[in-house]
Order: structure tokens, then C-alpha cells, then sequence
């Protein structure tokens, strides 16, 4: 039975995120949907001096209407990357270890006019593969859903492009989505817990400990583990 989860893209998340990747076979990249100027597509709180502040992706302006598939890094993103980076010594700590983790994999760098949702899936992957977790990794601007279905018809359609079986959301989702909907279409849908655990950014934890780099990623693991739990 193939188990699927859909999410927006986010830059760098929280461990409950990486959940829906540890909770299901296939996890969907919802990148065929607006994006969206003040979310956590492109940006997202880190430590800071102080305590937190937003460290956020130099990206060529976007349309009004621009799908997350459209949008593209800046054309100085290195240079404006390092510069926005600066504050953010742990994050600056992180982005060292997982560029020597990738051993030099180009699509984790800011390079100018790359694809937003490149470098984010880039990123993804390499969390999920540093934590152990084997699920597949698609975007659903690849997968030719109908452009007129919006909402829970769109899932669906997901659903139905993966013969997938079961669905996974996030607790969020109960006011999004109705079983019975999903159980028509052969869908058994499953809502998880609230996640009771850091809402420390993944990429800042795995830093925590330079001289071990597994340390840390058993911890997150074990987190994630431990919240596998069904409403």
C-alpha cells in the first residue's frame, strides 16, 4: 500500500516537517501552487544574535501570480547570500557541514537564476539521506494534474497520479480535508499528532556537534521517530 504526504517547499525546517518524509513512501514537493511573498517558502527564523531573526533567499522578483515551480534565485545570489548569512553564526556553522556531507553537490549552492524549488529539494534530500530517511522524493509540477482542481480535488489527484492509498497530513489538515472524501477514491486518510518536539530548524541541529557528525542526526531521528504518532 502506497502511503504519500504533500507539503509546500520550506526553507530549512523544524524535525516535523521531516516526519511526513519518515511517515510516508512517496513525499510530494506541492510546488505547482502560488507562491506565496511573506511564507516560509524562501525564508525562515534562525539564531541570531540576540535570538531570532529572518535569514531569507535573494530571489529574482516575482510575479503576482507566480507558481513556486517559477521562481528563481537572484542573479548576485552568491555574493547576497553570503553577505544575508553573516548574522547566523550556527547557520553559518551548518551550511559548512553539509556542504562537506554533499561533497560538493552544485545544487545546494545559491547559484544565480537557479530554481527555487532545485535548491530546496536539494536540501531536503540531503537532510532526509543524512537522517536515514528512504522515501522518494517527487514535485507535483511533474506529475500533469488538471490545472482547474484546487484544494482536496487536487490532492486527490495527486493521490491518484501515485496510486497511492493512504495520505498523511498534519494535524492542520482536519480543517482542509474529509475522510469520507478520500475513502470514496480508495484513500484512507491519516492525520498525525502535534509534533512535541524542537522547533529548531534541521540544518541548525545537525551542526551541533562538528567532531560527530551522527550524533546529532541520531538525536533528530529519534525525535522524529518518537512523534510517528496517529490522531
Amino acid at each position: 500500500m502506497t502511503t504519500i504526504s504533500v507539503m509546500q517547499p520550506y526553507l530549512w525546517p523544524y524535525a516535523g516537517y521531516y516526519r511526513l518524509l519518515a511517515a510516508s513512501d512517496v513525499f510530494v514537493v506541492y510546488d505547482c501552487v502560488q507562491f506565496i511573498r511573506r511564507g516560509r517558502i524562501h525564508r525562515n527564523e534562525f539564531e541570531a544574535a540576540g535570538g531570532t531573526d529572518w535569514f531569507t533567499l535573494p530571489l529574482a522578483r516575482p510575479g503576482f501570480t507566480d507558481h513556486i515551480d517559477a521562481i528563481r534565485l537572484s542573479d548576485d545570489a552568491e555574493a547576497e547570500f553570503a553577505v544575508r548569512m553573516r548574522p547566523f553564526a550556527r547557520l553559518s556553522r551548518s551550511w559548512a557541514t553539509l556542504a562537506d556531507f554533499a561533497a560538493g553537490d552544485a545544487r545546494l549552492l545559491a547559484r544565480a537564476g537557479a530554481p527555487l524549488v532545485d535548491f530546496l529539494v536539494a536540501h531536503l534530500s540531503l537532510v532526509a539521506r543524512w537522517l536515514g530517511l528512504d522515501c522518494q522524493i517527487v514535485r507535483s509540477s511533474g506529475l500533469a494534474l488538471p490545472g482547474d482542481l484546487r484544494g482536496e480535488g487536487r490532492i486527490l489527484a495527486v493521490c491518484e497520479a501515485l496510486h497511492a492509498r493512504r495520505y498523511v497530513n498534519v494535524e492542520g489538515g482536519r480543517a482542509l480535508y474529509e475522510p469520507d472524501s478520500f475513502a470514496r477514491h480508495g484513500v484512507a486518510l491519516q492525520f498525525l499528532a502535534p509534533y512535541r518536539g524542537a522547533m529548531t530548524s534541521v540544518h541548525e541541529r545537525l551542526a551541533d556537534d562538528p567532531d560527530d557528525r551522527a550524533r546529532p542526526a541520531r538525536a533528530v531521528r529519534a525525535e522524529i521517530d518518537t512523534n510517528l504518532v496517529y490522531q
